[in-house]
């Protein structure tokens, strides 16, 4: 008998070079119905990255290298102006998919800079250098998470408690996710942690995604209401909290997923280290503060009808639905990236820990 294929045996993001196609977990069916589906055109791209089919700052920027590669591919020119102005419109497309993930627009500049840099070359062997660009974005999201999850456990001992808050697994990267990096590495080592996550309303990253991939990779995790944090935190249930980032600003602020700096208040009253695992990507300097950077607001639907088989609100009543929340910079305990831990003063750290990157990319 054929063994199930789990979860976590599948690419979260893959390139289907022969089929031309961008390759992913349609996330929106999960944990139902593990459904694999191949995007092929620009359209369907950005609708895979606007409707949550891929998400998660690293898979989204993954998701854009191979895409915009893909789209580059199917230009057929042999001049560069006429090659980089629809590669330029190509890219400006995807990158309005969603505003508030950093590593969209990160991963696309990135690819933009293969094709500036390398205009003396024929418009052949620039599109091979954007393949191996997006391959290389992918690979190192899997080095990322690997080292912020070895920084992360060495910051928690066998046998604590562990609360993390939407998804920031493996389902929003290459491997290993970022907050639950940690978690996959003491597992293991048989450390034995017990999880705690937050269902994360509205769209349930946290039940549907989260407590999903950690119980099927074996560790101890149980799902909470959102409201409820507070209550397993104050019963002592919870030594460290790890969530995942979008956009850390200059000042060390970070825009996370809705709910995410409720648990960091409630992290700081009980006294509970509360870390952001940001890879160096996400952070932000032309945006000095939590306060400039601009968050997505999602459709009235995702909370009164989405989840349920009638209405749960009335007719006509206004919804507020922001995706992302700005966590203070002083509830955050240490900003854990590949780099190392950046602490407070964090104009200081995170400069010391990208000035710490670039040396070692030199």
């Amino acid at each position: 008998m054929e063994n199930k294929k789990n979860i976590m045996d599948y690419e979260t993001v893959a390139l289907d070079e022969e089929n031309h196609a961008l390759v992913i977990i349609d996330q929106t069916k999960l944990p139902g119905k593990t459904e694999i589906i191949s995007l092929t055109t620009q359209k369907d791209i950005w609708d895979a990255i606007y409707l949550l089919k891929v998400r998660g700052a690293p898979a989204i920027g993954d998701a854009a290298a191979i895409g915009i590669y893909l789209a580059a591919k199917n230009l057929q020119t042999d001049n560069y102006q006429e090659f980089y102005t629809e590669f330029k419109k190509a890219k400006e497309y995807l990158d309005s998919a969603r505003p508030t993930a950093v590593n969209l627009s990160w991963a696309l500049n990135r690819m933009e800079k293969v094709v500036i840099d390398n205009k003396a070359k024929t418009i052949a062997e620039i599109k091979e250098l954007l393949r191996q660009e997006a391959i290389a974005i992918k690979e190192e999201d899997i080095w990322i998470c690997q080292k912020i999850g070895e920084y992360g456990l060495s910051l928690v001992k066998p046998g604590d408690g562990l609360l993390t808050h939407c998804n920031a697994g493996q389902l929003a990267t290459a491997k290993y996710g970022t907050a639950t990096a940690p978690m996959y590495l003491g597992h293991q080592k048989g450390y034995n942690f017990k999880v705690f996550c937050d269902e994360t309303r509205p769209l349930l990253q946290g039940a549907r995604l989260t407590a999903y991939e950690l119980s099927e990779s074996g560790l101890d995790v149980t799902l909470i209401c959102d409201n409820m944090s507070s209550n397993v935190m104050k019963n002592g249930w919870v030594n460290a909290v790890f969530v995942g980032c979008d956009r850390v600003a200059a000042n060390g602020d970070t825009a996370n997923k809705i709910g995410t700096s409720i648990v960091a208040i409630v992290a700081k009253r009980y006294n509970v280290p509360f870390y952001v695992c940001a890879p160096t990507s996400t952070i932000d300097y032309e945006t000095p503060t939590g306060k400039e950077i601009k968050i997505e607001q999602r459709p009235d639907k995702e909370v009164v009808e989405m989840w349920y088989k009638e209405r749960m609100a009335p007719e006509g009543i206004k919804v507020y639905n922001p995706a992302f929340d700005v966590t203070d910079n002083d509830l955050i305990s240490g900003i854990i990236t590949e780099y190392g831990i950046a602490r407070p003063p964090y104009t200081e750290s995170l400069q010391k820990i990208v000035a710490l990157k670039n040396k070692k990319q030199q």
